[in-house]
């Protein structure tokens, strides 16, 4: 009879699996790098793996590049990724409140331009600092542009004073 030696679990990630976590990794440091300095500034992250994102921009050659994202994808093993993780969380939910309110301005301009005064007293109900003369303004000459098929310079104007009387 032949004697079975039970099998013992690898303890140890395969290496396959150890290549797909170090990628990960690397491709968080992409990410990082792509941010801009006040955009970085917000995360958790070491004075080493600072040093080396600064260092990537000064990196030209295409291998010189490579060995050095896997260096920072070395660092990134020692960073705290799910502090990381919150930051670009919050990022991303920021962007996701901007560009709802972007779309909430787009939707009051094509309003405006397509009611006309029965929404600009809505508009001027919400927004009682706005300067009205400006705003009726550009509301006509944005209905001629569109009458005229004309670029939307007027269109544009108007969107602009939306944001900055909404405040954005």
């Amino acid at each position: 009879m032949s004697q079975e030696v039970p099998s013992q679990p690898d303890e140890r990630p395969s290496k396959s699996q150890l290549k797909r976590e170090m990628h990960k990794l690397q491709a968080l440091g992409e990410q990082i790098i792509a941010m801009t300095p006040a955009e970085r500034s917000r995360f958790p992250l070491s004075d080493d793996l600072l040093a080396a994102v600064e260092e990537t921009s000064r990196i030209r050659s295409h291998e010189g590049r490579r060995r050095h994202m896997q260096y920072v994808g070395k660092l990134m093993r020692g960073e705290d990724l799910d502090a990381i993780q919150a930051v670009f969380d919050s990022i991303e939910q920021e962007s996701r409140h901007r560009d709802l309110a972007f779309h909430r301005l787009e939707k009051w301009r094509d309003r405006l331009i397509e009611e006309g005064d029965e929404a600009v007293e809505t508009f001027i109900a919400d927004y009682p600092d706005v300067d009205r003369q400006a705003l009726r303004q550009l509301i006509r000459n944005a209905r001629r542009e569109r009458e005229q098929d004309k670029p939307p310079t007027s269109s544009r104007r108007l969107f602009r004073l939306i944001r900055d009387t909404a405040g954005l």
